[in-house]
């Protein structure tokens, strides 16, 4: 099975959803960690269904298109828990902005300096992303965030390394800056 497919098990561990639904939580929450094509979500599901992994109602509506609704079998939770027991592939950094910084010293240092100064304010948006994301996620689940046992303690896990990440790359950056002689950071 794929990751997508194993990424929309989990979604669906957590309640029955529409593809369009789906494809949502593949964006957010899921898409600070995992990207997806929306053209992909529907063939995998097909592909889940035929495995007998995944199931549908069809939910009739009036004035909009019938929808199909997904849920995770059995067969498909068993699935997942066995995906989620296994010691995962290490992922292979694709980093554009490493791979500029490996050349940086061909550019002007003003350059470079702009390029960074973007850069942290990229970092900067996504510390406040994600830091938005764990407020509303105490607001919602409250002491549930404190219990490994639930769906949210899972979803703060995730938002909180990338929260960490993003101060991580930002202190990363702060640092270069400083090296590339900037000192005026916020």
């Amino acid at each position: 099975m794929t990751t997508l497919g194993y990424a929309l098990l989990g979604i669906l561990a957590r309640g029955p959803l529409s593809g369009y639904d789906l494809a949502r939580n593949l964006q957010l929450p899921v898409g600070y960690f995992w990207q997806a094509n929306h053209s992909h979500i529907y063939p995998e599901l097909a592909r889940l269904e035929e495995a007998g992994l995944v199931g549908h109602e069809v939910v009739r509506q009036e004035h909009r298109p019938n929808k199909k609704m997904y849920s995770i079998t059995d067969a498909g939770r068993e699935a997942l828990r066995q995906w989620v027991s296994t010691p995962g592939e290490a992922a292979v950094p694709r980093d554009e902005l490493l791979l500029k910084v490996f050349s940086l010293w061909l550019i002007e240092r003003h350059q470079a300096i702009t390029l960074m100064r973007a850069q942290e304010q990229r970092y900067l948006e996504q510390l406040a992303h994600f830091e938005t994301i764990q407020a509303n996620l105490a607001a919602e689940f409250g002491a549930a965030l404190h219990n490994p046992d639930s769906p949210a303690f899972c979803a703060f896990a995730t938002s909180q390394c990338g929260l960490l990440r993003a101060r991580s790359q930002l202190d990363w950056c702060r640092w270069l800056l400083k090296q590339l002689g900037w000192n005026e950071t916020p």
